[in-house]
């Protein structure tokens, strides 16, 4: 018997941990056909987009899919994210969070996809980074 995965559960975790400390919970998605996701914005394959409550209607996590509303140049947009296709969360403001592996089959789907990554933040905002540079910057770590 195979048991069940843990992921989903952390996932809602860490988002009740970004929320309740004021943090701006953020998912980098692999992209991949089963991934409903606006993909003018989808860059390499992945997507990363704003979970926090001001940024998202509708929010569920639940143990298959991540569903909720959005805004994409101010147009209301449904999304629909299987969990396995989740390869991080993390706080916006000091990238503490989780990254998770994704198998690469599922994962390369949509690898040449164009456009630019997005959030679902003010157009003024610059896409975050899932794993921030070595300047002074906390530093998302992968924990196996």
């Amino acid at each position: 018997m195979e048991l069940p995965s843990t992921k989903p559960y952390l996932l809602r975790a860490i988002w009740e941990w970004c929320c309740d400390n004021g943090f701006t919970p953020y998912i980098a998605v692999q992209v991949n056909a089963r991934t409903s996701v606006p993909r003018e914005f989808v860059r390499d394959g992945q997507i990363v987009l704003n979970l926090g409550p001001d940024a998202t209607n509708k929010l569920q996590i639940g143990n298959e899919l991540i569903e909720f509303q959005a805004r994409f140049g101010g147009v209301s947009r449904q999304l629909s994210i299987p969990v396995e296709q989740v390869s991080a969360i993390y706080a916006r403001e000091n990238g503490a969070g989780m990254s998770f592996e994704i198998e690469t089959a599922e994962a390369g789907a949509f690898a040449d996809a164009p456009a630019v990554a997005a959030t679902s933040e003010a157009p003024d905002d610059p896409p975050p980074d899932p794993t921030p540079p070595e300047s002074g910057r906390p530093k998302l770590q992968r924990i196996k």
